[in-house]
């Protein structure tokens, strides 16, 4: 069973300056809730019992907006709007831990924070950058997972101009909604690029990963990149299907992009 989730909260979000430089973009306003209570609520509905949350020190405003207000909640006490939304960051709390990463050194090492907390084999990472609405695409993950018990990665099908914006996805079949990964590469041109599935936030991924984090070089920017650990698996015998999901996908990790989620979504 798929039971944990990583939730990577501790970017700089400089893509959504100067807002961010406030407030994390996670906590922004998608609808009737935040972005971040969006990815907690479709964690919820795939039955997620645990949800580790990756933050720094610049960011413990996050940690803040869990935390109980017994003051604010005596002023609006007889708001029963208000109070459903107080009661639903309590529950969220309950399943909630806090884990920190204080110097920015990719997604790669953010997930390895959690090494000695996954107790299950396979384990749920979701971006928070990436929004699906109208479907639950992790409850869509997890469905491929319980048929092939291995790792599992959202994928979605793009135009071929947008192919360098993101990871892509090679693949040596497709059966339906589900792809057999073969290759992983972050960002290539368009005559590099193994196909124009591109990689969205939402994984199954299994706790081998740690291994192979554990001896990944750093890249570039001085960051651990998950790619790279995830190819070596790939190379290693583990089987990676891409699940093309079905829902509506929302990018909230630009201010452009954001703007546009906003309008969509409206008053949801």
């Amino acid at each position: 069973m798929i039971t944990q989730a990583i939730i990577p909260l501790a970017g700089l979000g400089t893509r959504m300056l100067p807002f961010s430089k406030v407030i994390p973009k996670e906590l922004l306003p998608l609808g009737n809730v935040s972005i971040l209570e969006r990815i907690l609520l479709e964690c919820e509905d795939a039955g997620i019992k645990k949800i580790y949350l990756i933050i720094s020190k610049k960011k413990e405003i996050i940690k803040k907006y869990f935390q109980d207000d017994l003051f604010l909640e005596s002023k609006v006490k007889n708001q029963k709007s208000l109070i459903k939304k107080l009661n639903l960051l309590k529950k969220f709390k309950k399943k909630i831990k806090f884990i920190y990463q204080d110097t920015p050194k990719g997604l790669g090492d953010a997930v390895y924070k959690c090494r000695k907390l996954i107790n299950s084999q396979h384990f749920l990472l979701i971006l928070p950058d990436d929004i699906i609405i109208n479907k639950n695409c992790s409850k869509q993950l997890i469905d491929i997972y319980k048929k092939k018990i291995s790792s599992v990665i959202a994928v979605k099908n793009v135009k071929k101009n947008m192919v360098s914006r993101y990871g892509i996805a090679g693949y040596v079949k497709k059966k339906s909604n589900v792809l057999n990964i073969n290759y992983l590469v972050e960002k290539p041109s368009l005559k590099l690029a193994p196909s124009t599935f591109a990689i969205i936030g939402r994984y199954i991924l299994n706790k081998t990963i740690f291994k192979y984090l554990a001896s990944s070089k750093k890249g570039k920017l001085g960051e651990i990149q998950i790619t790279d650990a995830l190819n070596k698996m790939l190379n290693d015998g583990e089987i990676f299907s891409g699940c093309v999901f079905s829902g509506k996908y929302l990018d909230c990790g630009t201010l452009n992009g954001y703007v546009k989620s906003l309008k969509l979504i409206g008053g949801r």
